[in-house]
């Protein structure tokens, strides 16, 4: 009997199958997989190949946990899961965190060893549409460099591997070094833009846009500190006694060359496509600024967002068979609210922010928030950058109707964070706290919950199953700006800088910056980290400019939020937020449970897990472990 090589693309029972005398049965092509040679022959079955590999992709930031928890934008509310071994220092290759958050090194193997099969395939396909071949082959070239990038920025170089291996095969090979990973994945990005140039754009296929937003990032990451290896060694003894530092950064070669590549990557996309509303020659109203992001965070997925949003879009992950089935009901990304709303709704919390990131708002004037400025500390949320409102939910927040069984306590729809005076000596809990009558186990450990993805359309109600369909992004159009504004900054151009920094904060309501030198580098380390909170950008940003240390490995700073009547008031019952009948005070304080933070150098990138180590006895482990 002839072997063949099959593709599967999903089961039928055996005994659906109906079997005869009939000696030809033996030949017969099993029904649960197709052949190779009939894959690459047929355009629809090749694509519905390519497809599987973007499912590798996973749900983006919409996981239940999230990569926001390991940083100083957020924290997990619910212990354990392995995201204390990351954030507490102590991982090993034998503890290697958890695995939402982190992508997995045999994973995003599975993930190459399918975009090797199309890109090996595709140039030898026999159905007849050249351009869906090409497009095809773009897409799996730009997703081969998409599951590399992920590899490169947890755990340095990698082995590049470009061809499916096959049974018997040796699978023992050292890792390349950083610089040749970054040579390879541009190289295939570059190959990708040029096979997409021109093609139909899809929302969540890969596109023209996409590999030049991803040739922009690997371009910024490799021109930064931690990938510099002078750098990265002067800075941190760690990597300065690791012998092989070539696997994790450069060693060699000139760093302006790379700033300027950087800079030419992400300008070519600025010159090909225009975002969303950055034409501003000044701040747009507050009001306006809060719905235009939210209307990004949106992304054309709701009803209450602006559709031209999607502009900001450059490579997503949609909510269609494209990408993983959404069927393990409420994880994932048509559930976000669900994993991190308020607990008053009967939300899980998952996520939530913390006081570092609040502060790091500023105020509508453009100064800095300051605890120790009387007006700003009496009351905090006002007068904040309009991004504030639009990403966090805090004490006297509106948010959606109540469920129900909740709106007799709360018929005004106002996040309770805080604990508010009775009038006879006691006090209130706030229904979204974990004093709660309602679910408290699932009540913030922070004072805060996440607005930002979170569909605010009373229709989308997010502990049934009824669910938002907000795509995630995995890359938009103004990461690329700020990816612009980064290498302006390091090449000297500094009014390029300004013009492009202002072009986001007026967008946002935001007054102009004027500032040059080191203001300059750190007003523009703020904005990046308010405008993509959330979006899976900190963790390695902090690492990349290694400023981990003082950021990620901070203590968790927390909200107490408590309320005394004013003199001769009565108290309000159902209570509501109201500052004429109560005094609010605003205590900020050490998180006490749930996690404790320490930063250890060797966490500058992830550690190979022993299993892999085992399997393969070329590899070197990185530094630290």
């Amino acid at each position: 009997m002839k072997k063949r090589k099959l593709i599967l693309l999903g089961l039928l029972s055996v005994a659906l199958i109906p079997l005869s005398c009939n000696e030809d049965f033996l030949e017969t092509q099993p029904l649960d997989s197709i052949s190779a040679d009939a894959a690459w022959a047929d355009g629809a079955l090749a694509q519905a190949f390519v497809f599987n590999v973007y499912s590798s992709l996973g749900y983006g930031g919409f996981e239940e946990e999230g990569l926001a928890s390991i940083t100083d934008e957020a924290m997990f509310t619910h212990s354990g899961r392995n995201i204390n071994v990351i954030t507490e220092g102590s991982l090993s290759p034998a503890t290697t965190g958890n695995d939402r958050i982190v992508p997995q090194w045999n994973e995003l193997y599975l993930a190459i060893r399918k975009a090797n099969i199309a890109i090996q395939e595709l140039p030898n396909a026999t159905f007849d549409d050249q351009v869906l071949k090409d497009r095809l082959l773009g897409e799996s070239l730009f997703l081969r460099a998409y599951y590399y990038h992920q590899l490169m920025r947890f755990y340095g170089g990698v082995p590049l591997i470009d061809r499916p291996y096959v049974l018997d095969e040796d699978y023992s090979i050292a890792r390349n070094t950083y610089e040749e990973n970054v040579n390879f994945v541009v190289a295939d990005l570059d190959k990708a833009i040029a096979l997409l140039d021109g093609k139909e754009f899809t929302a969540g296929r890969a596109s023209k846009l996409s590999a030049m937003g991803l040739k922009s990032r690997v371009l910024l990451y490799a021109a930064s500190d931690l990938r510099d290896g002078p750098t990265a060694s002067a800075k941190s003894s760690v990597l300065g006694s690791y012998s092989n530092l070539d696997l994790v950064a450069y060693t060699s070669g000139d760093r302006a060359s790379r700033w300027n590549a950087a800079k030419t990557a992400a300008k070519a996309v600025l010159d090909e496509t225009t975002g969303y509303k950055l034409d501003l020659a000044a701040p747009v109203s507050a009001d306006e600024a809060k719905q235009t992001y939210v209307s990004i965070a949106m992304g054309g997925g709701s009803a209450i967002g602006d559709p031209a949003a999607r502009a900001e879009l450059l490579f997503e992950r949609t909510h269609t068979p494209l990408f993983t089935v959404e069927s393990n009901w409420p994880l994932g990304g048509i559930h976000q609210g669900i994993n991190n709303g308020p607990n008053g709704y009967h939300n899980w919390a998952g996520n939530t922010p913390i006081q570092q990131l609040v502060d790091d708002y500023q105020m509508m004037d453009g100064s800095d928030f300051d605890w120790d400025n009387p007006a700003h500390s009496a009351a905090p949320y006002e007068n904040r950058d309009p991004r504030f409102y639009a990403t966090i939910l805090y004490d006297g927040a509106s948010w959606k109707p109540r469920p129900d069984d909740v709106a007799s306590i709360d018929p005004f729809d106002e996040i309770q964070t805080g604990t508010y005076a009775d009038g006879s000596g006691g006090i209130i809990p706030g229904v979204d706290m974990r004093d709660s009558p309602i679910e408290n186990w699932n009540g913030s450990r922070t004072g805060y919950y996440v607005r930002k993805f979170i569909d605010a359309d009373p229709a989308v109600v997010d502990n049934q199953s009824s669910a938002q369909v907000v795509p995630w992004p995995f890359i938009r159009y103004t990461e690329i700006v700020l990816n612009y504004i980064e290498a302006s900054i390091a090449t000297g151009d500094e009014g390029e800088a300004r013009a492009w920094l202002n072009k986001i904060r007026f967008r946002a309501g935001m007054p102009a910056i004027d500032a040059s030198g080191s203001a300059l580098l750190e007003a523009y380390i703020n904005e990046r980290r308010v405008e993509l909170a959330y979006e899976e950008h900190r963790y390695h940003d902090a690492r990349r400019w290694m400023i981990a240390d003082e950021t990620l490995g901070r203590g968790i700073k927390v909200m107490k939020v408590s309320a005394t009547l004013k003199p001769g008031a009565t108290p309000l019952s159902p209570y509501r937020h109201d500052t004429s009948v109560y005094n609010y005070s605003y205590n900020v304080v050490d998180n006490t449970d749930n996690e404790t933070r320490r930063w250890e150098d060797k966490m500058y990138f992830m550690p190979l897990s022993r299993d892999e180590m085992n399997r393969n006895d070329l590899l070197i482990q990185n530094p630290g472990y």
